[in-house]
């Protein structure tokens, strides 16, 4: 599940209509809207960046990833909240280890700098592409997965109708939250996600407070 950032961001213009479509349409989210009152989804940073970001925190806490991630734009140069693909290929793997990046992130964070400077993602056309196709540009490159992409068009293309079934914290909320605590497969998430159509990315996000007061940015 997704952690709370620092910078200001931008919300999406169909949150207000999500919400009221949300509430009645289900019981749980009738409920569970209010109590945060005027607390939204926001897009933070660049593209390039974001992914960076995504791949720098694998398998680290926050505070860790927090750390390096200050070091690896250091030794890039330039503000931490929007890096330069050129800056990363500039750099040679031991150079960025020194940002304590593992070898495989090194790897993965040149190869997505790569993809960048080279046009293999569309990214001027993301807006008028849907999202699967995203998703199969985004998981060709190394380290990036499925859960790493939906979580993109979330927080950073902002897409309204996401479900991010790879997400435990998605499982355990809707678990907690409809289920009574049972185990939940992702069948039965994507089945009780297809009533949140077409905002299943704000049903998401929601669903994610109920575990976490904090907001939830990526």
């Amino acid at each position: 599940m997704p952690r709370a950032a620092n910078l200001a961001g931008v919300t999406p213009d169909y949150w207000d209509d999500a919400c009221r479509h949300l509430a009645k349409r289900d019981r749980v989210m009738k409920k569970l809207i209010p109590q945060f009152g005027e607390a939204r989804l926001q897009s933070r940073g660049d593209a390039f960046t974001t992914l960076a970001r995504s791949i720098v925190g694998q398998q680290i806490s926050v505070k860790a990833a927090q750390s390096v991630w200050d070091r690896f734009a250091a030794v890039v140069g330039g503000p931490p909240h929007k890096l330069a693909p050129q800056g990363v290929l500039a750099l040679d793997p031991l150079t960025l280890r020194t940002a304590g990046l593992s070898a495989r992130k090194a790897e993965y964070l040149t190869d997505l700098a790569r993809h960048f400077t080279d046009g293999t993602v569309h990214v001027r056309q993301w807006q008028q592409m849907d999202d699967e196709a995203i998703i199969d540009e985004l998981v060709a490159i190394r380290g990036i997965g499925r859960w790493t992409a939906e979580m993109f068009l979330i927080f950073h293309l902002m897409r309204p109708n996401v479900l991010p079934l790879d997400d435990l914290g998605l499982l355990k909320g809707i678990s907690q939250s409809y289920f009574s605590g049972e185990p939940v497969s992702r069948a039965e998430a994507r089945e009780l996600g297809e009533g949140w159509a077409p905002f299943r990315s704000v049903a998401t996000w929601y669903i994610w407070r109920s575990l976490d007061p904090l907001p939830v940015e990526y």
